[in-house]
């Protein structure tokens, strides 16, 4: 019996002592976090699946785990040997959880589950689909923990204050802004759980998550006060003096879910349920009215100001000195020097701890060699590293966090010989990265106004990739932010279909993925900015803001239209004139056959 199937049996043998009929293990930490510190990775502890999205389904006779089309060839390999079955999230005949459990589930069962770790919305969604079955929840047990005895404690890190100069407005203003938001919403109070949002209200950053700059915490704010739930003791100096200032109180982290139950009856809060714990809301009294919307913090970060994008302009260029330093090396070291994966990526991080104001990677480099750039999250470990060689493509998706800003780039390398169906791939996946990047619209579109100029390339060719086209990022906070980007269609859960505001900085990623032999994604980041206005209205364009070579040797040039080449040529004398002053002669000389007019 593998390991994993030996905790799955332990885990049962908690259900049965809980009298629990099916038990829930998601991806989650106590604030709706994308990527979670080890303490939260329970599902990867149960189930052995290690991407950053999926939940587990327990009962006493089946483990199911659900997952989106990024993980899908990644968790089929992690989960053999499991006895844990592969749900496809999105494919035909495939139910969701909800009606999973309505399904499996005899009449007035018992489902459990950490309400720390469940958003209210998605117990509020199994609360009715159960219903007619009288399902009973129990919200309050951390069956995991209990059988988890080498469980990482939580994270305890210093804050440091990310300054004026970096954040473009101090604390206080950001703080009356959404007190305006909250009078608009009538609003006596505020709970916010996110971390993010609170992280960028307080212009307060840590290292509790890695590569995203955060500390776990709480904030509930009124019309008068303010509260910070985390230990005071790690505070840095200039952040206590400034919540003195701004007359925020600073208690214990498991204080809010006692102060929650001492609000006044008909007070209104404004909370999100979709990124509220179940546990917190469930504490409210009953006399509470809850207003129940997004944080309006989600959109007023996600609008970049003058300052910020100032800094996130030049955080882009010493990142394109990285990532093209690293490019060099690629080219000229593979095949005379061992490289496999791991070191590649390490050379790669070498390369930006070399620039000023880094902090830390945005994410865990993705450096997939050949059939391993199919999985559009692989990550390599000690069992998968493979050595490089001269032939084929290496894909690398990275970024930085910096003072000044987050980055998020893809280059897809060529390594050596390649087929011509490789080569037709990966001139369509640069064409349609292309069609977004020179985007024209008129303001109000969303992104999924504008997500057919990237797919449509591979639509014509009867292909897909299982994945929006490009996502949000934040300011020294998550490479993937709400509620900007692009996509096909709605999946709520993603909040990514906004109208497209002025300032507002997101990725254009399309790819092509073919299970087995390789993988191809161009990446570079955009900013929302205003065009011309007349009288159809008010136009925007795309900034591109990323500076690196895309790899020429991959490329048929037969297959440009005269826009796409001249756009190309035009990027890349940019990338020549933006990076090549930080580059030694030798590396110079190069970049300027890297970029060269085709």
């Amino acid at each position: 019996m593998s390991e994993i199937a030996k905790r799955v049996e332990q885990l049962r043998d908690q259900m049965k002592q809980h009298q629990v009929d099916a038990y829930i293990v998601p991806t989650s930490d106590f604030h709706e976090t994308e990527y979670v510190c080890e303490y939260f990775k329970a599902r990867a502890f149960m189930s052995g699946f290690t991407g950053s999205a999926g939940t587990c389904v327990f009962t006493a006779e089946e483990g199911k785990l659900w997952t989106d089309g990024r993980y899908f060839i990644q968790a089929q390999k992690q989960l053999e040997g499991s006895g844990i079955d592969l749900m496809r999230m999105g494919e035909e005949g495939v139910s969701t959880i909800e009606e999973y459990l309505a399904d499996v589930l005899p009449k007035n069962a018992v489902l459990g589950f950490d309400g720390r770790v469940m958003n209210t919305a998605m117990v509020e969604k199994l609360q009715e689909k159960l219903k007619e079955k009288n399902i009973t929840i129990q919200c309050d047990m951390d069956l995991v923990g209990a059988i988890w005895k080498d469980r990482p404690a939580l994270p305890a890190s210093q804050t440091f204050a990310l300054e004026e100069k970096y954040a473009g407005k101090s604390a206080a203003d950001k703080l009356t802004a959404l007190r305006e938001e909250m009078k608009r919403f009538g609003a006596d109070a505020h709970i916010i759980t996110r971390v993010d949002d609170i992280a960028w209200l307080l212009n307060m950053r840590g290292h509790d998550i890695p590569c995203f700059p955060v500390v776990l915490c709480y904030a509930l704010i009124k019309a008068d006060t303010a509260v910070l739930y985390m230990n005071a003791k790690r505070l840095s100096e200039d952040l206590k003096a400034e919540f003195e200032q701004i007359n925020l109180t600073v208690k214990g982290y498991e204080e809010i879910y006692e102060d929650v139950k001492y609000l006044e009856e008909g007070c209104h809060v404004l909370l999100d349920k979709a990124n509220t714990n179940f546990k917190i809301v469930s504490s409210l009294p009953a006399g509470v009215q809850i207003i129940n919307q997004p944080n309006p913090i989600v959109l007023m970060k996600a609008k970049k100001n003058s300052v910020e994008l100032e800094n996130i302009r030049r955080c882009h260029i010493r990142d394109g000195v990285a990532m093209t330093k690293f490019m060099y090396w690629l080219k000229h070291t593979v095949g005379k020097e061992t490289i496999t994966e791991i070191s590649a990526s390490e050379k790669l991080l070498a390369f930006r701890k070399e620039q000023d104001y880094f902090i830390e990677e945005s994410f865990n480099t993705i450096a997939a060699y050949k059939d391993h750039a199919a999985m559009m999250h692989y990550s390599a470990t000690k069992e998968s590293d493979v050595e490089l060689k001269q032939e084929g493509m290496l894909l690398v998706d990275s970024g930085g966090q910096y003072y000044e800003g987050t980055t998020d780039i893809t280059r897809t390398f060529v390594l050596g010989p390649i087929s011509e169906e490789c080569r037709f791939h990966f001139t369509t996946a640069l064409r349609s990265m292309i069609a977004l990047a020179k985007a024209r619209f008129l303001y109000g579109c969303r992104g999924m106004n504008l997500d057919i100029l990237a797919r449509g390339p591979f639509w014509d060719l009867d292909l897909d990739y299982k994945c929006g086209t490009g996502h949000g990022i934040g300011h020294v906070l998550n490479v993937h932010e709400s509620p900007n980007g692009f996509r096909w269609r709605v999946v709520p859960e993603r909040n990514d279909s906004c109208v497209l505001e002025e300032g507002m900085v997101q990725s254009d990623e399309p790819g092509v993925y073919l299970e087995g032999q390789y993988g191809i994604r161009h990446e570079n980041e955009t900013v929302v900015r205003k065009g011309e206005k007349n009288e159809y209205g008010q136009f925007m364009y795309l900034e591109t803001i990323t500076f690196v070579p895309f790899d020429l040797d991959g490329i048929d040039a037969s297959l440009f239209t005269q826009y796409e080449r001249q756009w190309l040529n035009d990027y890349h004398a940019e990338v020549y004139a933006k990076i090549s002053p930080y580059l030694n002669k030798e590396e110079c000389e190069w970049l300027k056959e890297a970029t060269r007019a085709i």
